[in-house]
């Protein structure tokens, strides 16, 4: 059997990549304006996936626009599917005026962080979900909460690693403020990536072995050198034979 997975990467952030990244990725995240963006952003990121053929995610985070949502913010499981929900449904409305629909969400930065490990604030990302569209898929950080919370409810789930990231021996990721928490070396990535789809498997950072599974891979687009990561881990894969392929793909 063919070995696939899907590659995605979050966009609409004010990064000096996206046109690029759009052509070599399959999934896109689109920043929804709390974090970052705004509906002129959005808009035209939309029309650039879609150009391309990228399936189109919402990528809803913390309003934080100062710390680009990766600081930690207090907030109850109605507050977070407020924020969620709201977030969605902005960018459901500007696909929908484009022809399009939505195929996925993942939270963005702190929030996704946090949803990882918090079973009531990834319930209420999940129920948010679910309220929006129930034919979305959530994606979560592979083995998570939110992993957890969206098959109770009923919802398709997608496991997420990451290629660019470290991992910490329990799996979570590395904190970004943390030595060696991003990994930019093309080669490197490459390898990792080839590992996680092949055999389930990367080293944490302090060689640890995890088993994760991997039913897409994220690249992040603020990333220094992006572009060639991607490029990189594309061509790797393509050597094993690994198809690439949105989530929406049967």
């Amino acid at each position: 059997m063919t070995l696939r997975v899907d590659l995605n990467c979050d966009l609409g952030e004010g990064g000096a990549f996206d046109e690029e990244l759009l052509g070599g990725i399959t999934s896109a995240n689109i920043a929804c304006g709390f974090h970052a963006g705004n509906p002129d952003v959005m808009r035209r990121t939309v029309e650039l996936a879609l150009k391309n053929g990228v399936a189109l995610g919402a990528h809803p985070g913390l309003r934080d626009p100062e710390g680009f949502g990766r600081r930690a913010v207090k907030l109850d499981p109605q507050e977070a599917f407020d924020l969620t929900n709201y977030q969605i449904g902005a960018l459901q409305t500007i696909a929908f005026t484009q022809g399009a629909r939505l195929v996925h969400v993942k939270p963005h930065g702190a929030l996704y962080t946090m949803a990882a490990r918090d079973a009531a604030l990834a319930e209420a990302l999940a129920k948010a979900v679910q309220a929006a569209d129930p034919a979305l898929i959530f994606v979560g950080l592979a083995g998570s909460e939110m992993i957890r919370s969206a098959r109770r409810l009923g919802l398709r789930a997608a496991e997420e690693a990451f290629a660019d990231r470290a991992y910490q021996p329990d799996g979570s990721l590395v904190p970004r403020g943390q030595p060696g928490a991003l990994i930019h070396d093309p080669e490197e990535v490459a390898r990792r990536a080839v590992r996680l789809v092949t055999q389930g498997k990367v080293a944490a950072i302090d060689g640890t072995e995890l088993s994760i599974r991997a039913d897409t891979l994220c690249v992040h687009g603020d990333t220094a050198g992006a572009p060639e990561l991607v490029r990189a881990l594309r061509a790797a894969l393509g050597r094993e034979g690994v198809e690439l392929r949105s989530l929406a793909a049967p």
